[in-house]
């Protein structure tokens, strides 16, 4: 309890890591009240000719696209699209990744030495590139691009859990465990995991903001969802034809985006600092 009155406290004071709490609280929101919150839940995938391309109007806050469809309204429900896919395909890559790297950490030889090539096999490919293959070979789908995102992002888990467990087993308390006759799977989770939980929680709200920015990218190459799902890089994709005459159409869900992934990578820097007594030093000393 104590400690979560510590880190409250410092993300408080800490305005810019606020900022960024502030936009994931209201990124869940706006996708938990979608329904309640949109002007026209009911047109969100419907044709209506007649009002198509009409740039923002009280009506219609954002305009409407090329289907007549209120983009303030596939906003808000798209945010639960890029809610779905973030959180599934980061806790998919965290459960291949920390498992992996704690036993190629914890263990010597060639089991270790190869787990970690396969990482780095991985790590060798731009992620995006390898985004794009996998979803281009699967089709496009949101369980597809939740697939090529695990895929693509559990070797950063790996690697940094890796790291750290081989920092951490030479520790005095970890070799005091091993005495007392500690198995390596106890010692692995009930003490190795617990003391780098602050680097994966940092690592995790990073990546979210990546993995979101990644998941757009491939919605506007036409292998996300398919149409006519509200998902913002899709609507961004869709705009191009129409611009610079519709601006409000691909400004909406670019807005959208930015936002969103700003908020994590500005949490994420603040959790950093917090969690981080290296990089608190370090700070007092500039100061």
């Amino acid at each position: 309890m104590d400690t979560l009155r510590f880190l409250l406290r410092k993300l408080v004071e800490d305005r810019v890591a606020l900022l960024g709490a502030v936009i994931i609280v209201a990124l869940v929101l706006v996708a938990v009240l979608a329904p309640w919150m949109a002007t026209h839940p009911e047109d969100v995938s419907e044709f209506h000719p007649q009002i198509r391309l009409q740039g923002p109007s009280a009506e219609n806050f954002f305009g409407t696209d090329r289907m007549g469809s209120d983009i303030y309204s596939r906003i808000l429900y798209g945010a639960r699209i890029t809610i779905t896919i973030a959180v599934i395909a980061i806790g998919a890559s965290v459960l291949i990744g920390v498992p992996i790297g704690l036993v190629a950490g914890w263990y010597h030889g060639w089991f270790s030495d190869a787990l970690m090539r396969v990482s780095d096999v991985f790590l060798s490919v731009p992620q995006i590139v390898l985004a794009i293959a996998i979803a281009q070979t699967l089709g496009p789908s949101i369980e597809n691009v939740i697939l090529a995102l695990s895929a693509t992002y559990w070797p950063f888990w790996a690697r940094l859990v890796y790291a750290e467990t081989r920092s951490l087993k030479n520790e005095v308390f970890i070799e005091a465990c091993i005495a007392l006759g500690a198995s390596p799977l106890r010692v692995m989770t009930l003490h190795v995991l617990p003391n780098i939980a602050s680097s994966l929680i940092v690592r995790t709200t990073i990546g979210m903001g990546g993995t979101i920015l990644t998941a757009a990218a491939l919605g506007f190459l036409g292998l996300g969802p398919p149409a006519p799902s509200p998902e913002w890089g899709r609507m961004i994709s869709e705009s191009r034809e129409f611009l610079p005459e519709a601006w409000w159409y691909a400004t909406a869900p670019g807005l959208a985006i930015f936002l969103v992934v700003m908020g994590f990578n500005l949490f994420g820097d603040g959790l950093r600092d917090i969690l981080d007594p290296r990089i608190r030093r370090s700070r007092r000393h500039d100061d």
